[in-house]
């Protein structure tokens, strides 16, 4: 059995001080395996989304460790924790995050031309990318000249850019309708069928979380189990249960 690409221990969060601390995160624990889908899911307040920043290196935990490909974050600062989110991991977001002058082969040119790099090769890797998740003939297009569900596939394309070692999507779907968040679950699933790559999810969906391999429970900060994917009736169902 491979290495975990990604290990979290025993974290714990405190944002704010005194009688005004809130404990985000309270010895929460995660591995993921190399090209394995992983949604977490828990009632507002569980600590999802700040448990996806401190695995992202977006914020920093008040205790415990992480580590990416074996490198632990404590200890690197800024430019290290910089650099790991540059070049080792890709964000998708709720509300795309795309620059509005900016067509979408530029959008998923960004994150490597904030690096530096502008060789060819970066455009033939963005073409590429748009191509493969379905956008071959909006390139030259603008945000606001294409649909939601095309924005969130331009925001995949860029997160693969610079070919990741791990995806992670907060609430990808949450700003779509329906249809549009069903061909972006299907492109997430076939990208790591596909390509294996390593995804870690937070969302409120029973149906996003069920293309998971495995699906997470968060409950006050704490991981509270963990069901296999695959079925959103047995995702909804134990997600009814987490909440009551």
């Amino acid at each position: 059995m491979s290495a975990p690409v990604l290990v979290a221990r025993d974290l714990v969060k405190v944002f704010g001080e005194g009688g005004a601390a809130v404990r985000a995160l309270d010895g929460a624990s995660l591995e993921v395996a190399p090209g394995e889908v992983v949604a977490i899911m828990g009632p507002s307040g569980s600590g999802k989304s700040t448990m996806l920043h401190v695995l992202g290196a977006l914020e920093t935990p008040s205790a415990g460790e992480v580590s990416l490909g074996g490198e632990r974050y404590d200890g690197l600062g800024d430019a290290g924790l910089t650099r790991i989110r540059r070049d080792r991991i890709g964000f998708v977001f709720q509300f795309f995050n795309l620059l509005p002058a900016l067509t979408a082969e530029e959008n998923v040119m960004l994150p490597a031309l904030i690096a530096g790099e502008r060789s060819d090769a970066v455009g033939d890797r963005a073409r590429a990318l748009l191509t493969q998740v379905g956008l071959a003939g909006r390139m030259d297009h603008l945000p606001s000249e294409m649909s939601g569900g095309e924005q969130q596939r331009v925001s995949i394309a860029r997160a693969l850019l610079r070919d990741p070692e791990l995806v992670l999507a907060d609430e990808p779907t949450g700003n779509l309708d329906s249809r549009s968040s069903a061909e972006v679950l299907d492109l997430l699933r076939r990208l790591s069928a596909d390509e294996g790559q390593t995804l870690v999810m937070v969302t409120h969906d029973p149906g996003a979380a069920a293309i998971a391999d495995r699906v997470v429970f968060l409950r006050d900060g704490r991981v509270a189990g963990e069901i296999p994917g695959g079925s959103r009736e047995r995702v909804s169902e134990a997600f009814t249960a987490l909440e009551s």
